[in-house]
C-alpha cells in the first residue's frame, strides 16, 4: 500500500535528523536552530498528565519545526518527568513552571497546549489569546456555555489560530467516510448513534487530607471556587467529584464521538435535548456524576443524534468500546478511531477500510497518530499553510451538546433550544449556562 507524506513523515524524520546528526557532528539542539529558523514556532506545554504523552511525538518531529519552551504543571513530580522524557527525545531541556500566567506572560512564546483540567480550559486559553498566543486546547475546550461564547469571541477578537484536540478530525479514514456520507453513499442520513463504554471501577469517598508534596492546590483550582484539598482529587478523579472541575464523561470523551456524529450530519444546534443519566455502579463510592446515560438530541432537519455513555459497564453494545454508528436511507456506516464499515441497506459489509494512524481507545490517555496529525495540522493553520481541521467556532458546537446533555441531566428534564443562538429556552438551564468563579479569576475578553 502506498504510504501518504505525513505517514512517510512520521515514521522517517526522527531517523533522518539522527543520520544527519552523525554526519554533521551537530548537537540535536544546534542542528535545530539551523533548520529553517526563520520560521520556527516556539510552543509551550501547561498540563504534563495523561494527554502530554500524545503530544511529545509531534513537537519532536524535525518537520514541525518547534522548540518546547516550556513545560508548565502544577505538580513538581509532572514537570520533573516530562522535562526528564524532552530532554532525551530534544537533546535540550525546556525550562520549568508551575504558574500557566508566567507562560503566557512570555513573549517569546508563540502557542499554548493547553492540557490542564477542564475548569482551566477556557479561561487559560483566553489568557492565552488575549497575550497574543495561538492555542491548542484539549476537548472538552469549555466547561460550560458561557465559557464556550467567550472562547469564540477571544478567538475572532484576537485573531490567533485555536484548534480543539478532537483529534478524529484529522483521521484519513474518517475524513474520507465523513466525505462520502455527504456525498450521498448511505442516501440520506437521519440518524447517528455515538458511544462510549468503559470498565472504570470503583473510586474513593473524598476526605479532607493533606495537600501532595509538590503540588501548588491554590493553582490547580485557578478559576474554580476555593475548597479544602480532598483525597484522590489531584490525580484523575477530579472528574468525577462534583462540577467545579469537570464535565463528566460527555465532556472526558463524549466530545469526540459526539463531533463525529455531527460532522457526519451536517447539523450545529439542536432544538431539543433530552437526558437520562444514573448512577449504576459502585452506588457508594466517591463518583458523584452520572455514570451511565443515554442522551437525545433533535434538530431541524428531521435528524437525531443519540448518545450512549456508559462508564462502568463494558458491555460492548456497538461491538467497539467506543464508535459512531451513522444511519442512512440506503446504508450505514460504523466508524471509529481504528477502522470504518460500509453497509448497504440490507445490512450487507460493502467496505472495510483500517486506519493508516493508530490512536489510543478507552484507556487513559489516548495518544498516537491522530493527535500526531492533528498538532501538525495546528502547526501549518499557524504558518497559514493548511486550513485548521477543528478550528474552535465549529468544535465548540459539538461541545454545546456535551453542555446541552449535563445540563438537562442536572435539571430533570429536557429542554429546547434556539437553533440559531444555542441559547437554552429553559429558566432552569438558564441557571447552569455558566458557574461561579474564584474572585478575581472570572475569564474577559
Amino acid at each position: 500500500m502506498k504510504q501518504s507524506r505525513r505517514a512517510f513523515i512520521q515514521k522517517t524524520a526522527l531517523g533522518t535528523t539522527g543520520a544527519m546528526l552523525g554526519t554533521t557532528g551537530l548537537s540535536a539542539k544546534s542542528y535545530r536552530k539551523i533548520l529553517g529558523a526563520n520560521d520556527r514556532i516556539q510552543v509551550a506545554i501547561a498540563g504534563l498528565g495523561r494527554r502530554v504523552n500524545a503530544i511529545y511525538s509531534p513537537v519532536e518531529l524535525k518537520d514541525n519545526n518547534v522548540e518546547l519552551v516550556y513545560l508548565c504543571d502544577v505538580m513538581k513530580s509532572q514537570r520533573e518527568k516530562a522535562a526528564k522524557e524532552m530532554t532525551t527525545r530534544l537533546g535540550y531541556t525546556p525550562k520549568l513552571e508551575n504558574d500557566i500566567r508566567k507562560v503566557i506572560d512570555d513573549k517569546k512564546v508563540d502557542a499554548l497546549f493547553n492540557l490542564t483540567p477542564d475548569h482551566w480550559h477556557a479561561p487559560g486559553s483566553i489568557m492565552a489569546l488575549k497575550e497574543g498566543k495561538h492555542v491548542y486546547v484539549e476537548k472538552p475546550c469549555s466547561h460550560n456555555m458561557a465559557e464556550n461564547e467567550l472562547l469564540v469571541a477571544a478567538q475572532k477578537k484576537y485573531g490567533k489560530v485555536v484548534q480543539m484536540g478532537n483529534q478524529q478530525r484529522s483521521a484519513e479514514h474518517t475524513i474520507e467516510i465523513v466525505k462520502e456520507i455527504h456525498n450521498g453513499v448511505i442516501g440520506t442520513p437521519y440518524k447517528a448513534v455515538a458511544f462510549f463504554n468503559n470498565k472504570r471501577g470503583e473510586v474513593p469517598l473524598q476526605k479532607d487530607a493533606p495537600v501532595p508534596e509538590g503540588l501548588d492546590w491554590d493553582l490547580f483550582q485557578g478559576p474554580a471556587v476555593r475548597r479544602n484539598y480532598t483525597s484522590e482529587t489531584w490525580n484523575y478523579n477530579w472528574h468525577w467529584y462534583g462540577w467545579n472541575y469537570g464535565t463528566a464523561e460527555l465532556g472526558n470523551n463524549g466530545t469526540h464521538e459526539l463531533d463525529v456524529a455531527r460532522w457526519a450530519l451536517q447539523v450545529d444546534f439542536p432544538n431539543h435535548v433530552e437526558a437520562d443519566g444514573i448512577k449504576s455502579a459502585f452506588v457508594n463510592d466517591g463518583w458523584e456524576m452520572y455514570d451511565t446515560m443515554e442522551a437525545t438530541f433533535k434538530f431541524d432537519n428531521n435528524t437525531t443524534i443519540k448518545w450512549d455513555g456508559k462508564s462502568r459497564n463494558g458491555y460492548s453494545t456497538y461491538g467497539g468500546g467506543r464508535g459512531t454508528v451513522i444511519y442512512g436511507s440506503e446504508g450505514s456506516v460504523f466508524v471509529n478511531r481504528d477502522l470504518y464499515k460500509l453497509y448497504d441497506r440490507d445490512g450487507d459489509l460493502v467496505r472495510e477500510v483500517k486506519s493508516k494512524s493508530k490512536e489510543g481507545g478507552i484507556e487513559l490517555g489516548g495518544g498516537g497518530g491522530m493527535t500526531t496529525i492533528h498538532v501538525g495540522n495546528f502547526f501549518n493553520a499557524i504558518r497559514g499553510k493548511e486550513e485548521l481541521q477543528a478550528p474552535i467556532d465549529d468544535a465548540s458546537k459539538s461541545m454545546a451538546l456535551v453542555h446541552f446533555g449535563n445540563v438537562a441531566y442536572r435539571i430533570g428534564n429536557g429542554f429546547d433550544i434556539d437553533v440559531k443562538t444555542g441559547r437554552m429556552l429553559d429558566r432552569k438551564a438558564l441557571a447552569l449556562w455558566g458557574r461561579e468563579y474564584a474572585k478575581g479569576w472570572e475569564p474577559k475578553l
